[in-house]
């Protein structure tokens, strides 16, 4: 297949973190998507992932709280449905992942591997992390791929990025327990200072690497808004045996 990454956009991967692929997806391959996801969240097929059990500030305090049982994210989407499956499997996709990696793909089902959703009222925020935070790879060097399913933006939870932080090195107490960035620390001020929103359409897709900083609002929109998200790595870079990452299987993609 030809490359259909420019010289520019790999470029510009490697400076920023990410890259943003408009109207990559079909309309109608999201809308396929979106039906499935719609359909598994009113009938609650397992295996999900509720907002009471993420632990996330003001997130209900329990399944059996008001909204404890807010779908925030349908687990094993390349499992769930031949639609995931395809998409995740994109040549496409996967040729430009390939310009990236400078080598084969493969995708990890034990990382996220999920529809993402965010509720109205009972969707919570969440602070800025990375990725890499709960991955076991020799190398970080794995990328998060996103498709909006919808528009994202920042009034409905849409993801924010700050540009090139996939570069720093930061020191331990700019991080707290659960690895995230601790608002309190004039470091991470400065760092917040510089995060940027990246409003998303149906099909939009992003690409962004396991050691850059990103974060998502709450939504306060009155729809739902849903994402599918992969991760995938170089097939060097095989995860850590013994450890969570090794825990499912990883598919060899091309």
């Amino acid at each position: 297949m030809e490359a259909p990454l420019s010289s520019a956009q790999i470029e510009a991967f490697r400076s920023q973190g990410y890259l943003l692929l408009k109207g990559f997806v079909p309309a109608a391959a999201c809308d396929d998507m979106l039906a499935v996801a719609r359909a598994h969240v009113q009938q609650a097929v397992a295996p999900l992932e509720y907002e009471a059990e993420v632990g996330y500030a003001g997130a209900p305090s329990s399944l059996d709280a008001p909204g404890g049982r807010t779908a925030r994210r349908l687990r094993a989407a390349w499992q769930r449905d031949d639609h995931f499956r395809a998409w995740a499997s994109n040549p496409s996709l996967v040729a430009a992942l390939h310009q990236l990696f400078e080598e084969p793909v493969s995708v990890t089902l034990a990382h996220h591997n999920c529809v993402m959703t965010k509720h109205p009222t009972f969707g919570t925020a969440t602070g800025w992390h990375r990725d890499i935070r709960y991955w076991s790879f020799p190398r970080n060097e794995l990328i998060s791929v996103w498709l909006a399913l919808g528009p994202e933006h920042a009034d409905n939870g849409g993801l924010k990025f700050i540009p090139r932080s996939h570069l720093l090195q930061l020191q331990p107490d700019q991080m707290d327990e659960l690895d995230f960035l601790r608002p309190e620390v004039p470091a991470n001020q400065a760092l917040f200072a510089q995060g940027i929103s990246v409003p998303l359409e149906k099909g939009d897709v992003v690409l962004f690497h396991s050691g850059l900083f990103h974060a998502a609002g709450r939504n306060s929109s009155d729809q739902v808004k849903a994402s599918v998200v992969f991760a995938y790595h170089g097939r060097s870079n095989a995860p850590i045996a013994g450890t969570r990452s090794a825990a499912a299987e990883d598919i060899a993609l091309d």
